[in-house]
């Protein structure tokens, strides 16, 4: 049931068996519809997810009223309000499925109890969230330092099978451009770059 986070957790450290128990008998599985949301504006984010199948999207409505995605999660990456999750503070964001989507889901309050069972998972936790910090550094030179169409290229480039996933406007919206420039762009000699798959998760881009 929980292979794929399992599999994620053994690229940074070991668990024994009775460990391995112990985080499975810690999450719970949940369906989540397309466009149904984990988590709505105004509410605490009370939980991490793991993306087992599908994709997650983040965003939160600017002063214009125009959605602003933050952040895509696909399978094998986690999503949370993270600021949200730590202080239990009503969250400024959306957390809503793009397709029918599954995932593991670890209530913080268990989160802490299964830390104090399996210490180890607290150097998994730190290193996942280290690759999303230094994510989010880098991110303003990808999103300040090129064109709009650089970006795009690039994006294309690195994460191929995503963008033919996901509705344009939502792309438009992450990589901070109008799904009609987007349109143009696509529309152009070579619009459509494709290159080899990345194993940087889009989930930290």
């Amino acid at each position: 049931m929980y292979t794929a986070l399992l599999a994620h957790i053994a690229r940074y450290v070991a668990l024994t068996p009775a460990e391995t128990q112990l985080v499975c008998d810690h999450l719970t599985l949940q369906s989540v519809p397309r466009k149904a949301h984990l988590l709505e504006a105004g509410q605490p984010c009370t939980a991490s997810y793991f993306v087992l199948q599908g994709c997650l999207r983040m965003y939160f409505i600017t002063e214009k009223g125009t959605e602003q995605i933050t952040r895509f999660a696909l399978e094998s990456w986690w999503l949370a309000d993270y600021s949200s999750l730590l202080s239990q503070r009503p969250s400024q964001f959306f957390m809503q499925a793009v397709e029918p989507t599954t995932v593991a889901v670890l209530d913080h309050a268990r989160q802490e109890e299964l830390l104090a069972l399996v210490p180890v998972l607290e150097r998994y936790f730190r290193l996942v969230l280290q690759r999303l910090a230094a994510a989010d550094q880098t991110r303003p030179l990808f999103q300040f330092g090129l064109s709009a169409e650089e970006r795009y290229h690039q994006f294309s480039t690195l994460f191929p099978g995503f963008v033919q996933r996901v509705p344009q406007y939502m792309l438009a919206s992450y990589l901070g451009f109008t799904p009609e420039f987007l349109s143009k762009i696509r529309a152009r000699p070579g619009g459509h770059a494709a290159g080899k798959a990345s194993h940087y998760e889009p989930g930290v881009s």
